[in-house]
């Protein structure tokens, strides 16, 4: 049977500037507001897909801005892509790929949008273009993040009562070790073993905070330490797995296949925080947790503070691993103001439960995108 090409009509761009539910303090940054890059790719079928292409705190995190990504879209990726066949997302970034540099988050807003559409012309959840779901629902983590410990534990306890999350994760490294631990010790204490606690030090620490600080972490019955030190420092993380016995996940070390190969290699961590951003798109992502799995390395779905685009993205990907010993971190849209979604993502007891319908599962709002835009500003 012959293949009939259809073209790809447009590539669309668009900032959603969002407060945020509360300010998020992070050790490079403090977020009041996220600027949501949503991608649009329309083919002449009619059929639209979406992506995503968040980051954090501008480039207060990677290398990408929203602004950025919006030019280089526009001027570099879209013109490659447009007439090119929609039908074959794989070619279309392999084509980009060629002719392009980096970009991990554009490509992989792009290479989502295409994927999102192919599963909508075919008339199956975009999981099933990756090998189908082992799962149809995700354990989430919410992010304990105004740095005030009584407010923390009034935070997570409400999660708790509302079946909503028992995973926590805290952000530290803005202030000194000793004080950073007993910030946590006093929420761990509070929570018992109702709750996970955990910690993201965002590479604030040297190596030598690392060792006392991960030493203390364990005997306050914290479970798990994401990236402590810098990310390029792979010998510093290898010695701090040795000697504590607190499990230890990579997060800005790992930027894909190669930084997983790489780390898996010298045995530098115990987890991996899977993003599909990081790893600079969905493919990239299925190839670190392959890696990871061959490895024995335990898996974590990552988050960049997505709204539903990027989170239901990540959520389709995740479902169809193996194994995902650590849950995930996709909780980006309950941080925002506002939803972009018609229905929005089901979360409850504890999990986000995947959409079963083609595609990514969602229904975009595309009046209520176009009026946050208009109030975002066009050069917001």
């Amino acid at each position: 049977m012959s293949h009939t090409p259809i073209p790809i009509d447009s590539v669309d761009v668009l900032l959603l500037d969002l407060p945020t539910i509360r300010p998020h303090q992070l050790s490079v940054t403090t977020m009041r507001r996220q600027k949501l890059v949503l991608v649009r790719v329309r083919a002449a079928d009619g059929v639209t897909g979406w992506g995503e292409a968040t980051t954090i705190g501008g480039l207060a995190y990677g290398e990408e801005s929203p602004e950025s990504m919006r030019v280089n879209i526009d001027a570099y990726m879209a013109p490659l892509l447009l007439g090119a066949d929609a039908t074959s997302p794989g070619a279309r970034m392999r084509d980009l790929r060629t002719h392009l540099q980096g970009n991990r988050f554009s490509l992989c807003a792009i290479e989502t949008a295409l994927y999102d559409a192919q599963a909508r012309r075919l008339g199956v959840p975009l999981s099933s273009l990756f090998g189908g779901r082992v799962r149809d629902s995700l354990p989430v983590a919410w992010t304990l993040a105004s740095g005030d410990t009584e407010r923390d534990i009034a935070e997570a306890e409400r999660m708790l009562e509302q079946k909503r999350h028992r995973i926590f994760k805290l952000k530290i490294g803005a202030r000194d070790v000793l004080a950073d631990v007993a910030h946590v010790a006093a929420i761990k204490r509070a929570l018992g073993d109702h709750a996970s606690v955990r910690v993201d030090v965002n590479q604030a620490w040297s190596e030598t905070d690392a060792m006392l600080g991960m030493g203390m972490l364990e005997q306050a019955g914290v479970d798990l330490v994401e990236q402590p030190i810098a990310a390029g420092n792979d010998e510093g993380m290898r010695r701090l797995r040795r000697m504590n016995r607190i499990p230890l996940m990579a997060d800005e070390a790992l930027h894909g296949p190669t930084d997983a190969f790489r780390l898996a290699e010298c045995r530098a961590s115990d987890v991996f925080a899977i993003k599909i951003t990081q790893s600079g798109g969905l493919r990239g992502a299925q190839q670190v947790a392959a890696i990871a799995e061959a490895a024995n390395v335990g898996l974590y779905g990552g988050t960049m503070l997505e709204g539903a685009v990027g989170t239901i993205a990540s959520a389709q990907l995740f479902s169809t691993f193996t194994e995902l010993a650590w849950g995930t971190e996709l909780f980006g849209p309950l941080l925002l103001t506002e939803d972009i979604l018609r229905t929005p993502l089901d979360y409850r007891d504890f999990s986000l439960h995947l959409p079963s319908g083609p595609g990514l599962g969602i229904d975009i709002d595309e009046e209520k995108v176009a009026f946050l835009q208009r109030r975002s500003g066009r050069g917001a």
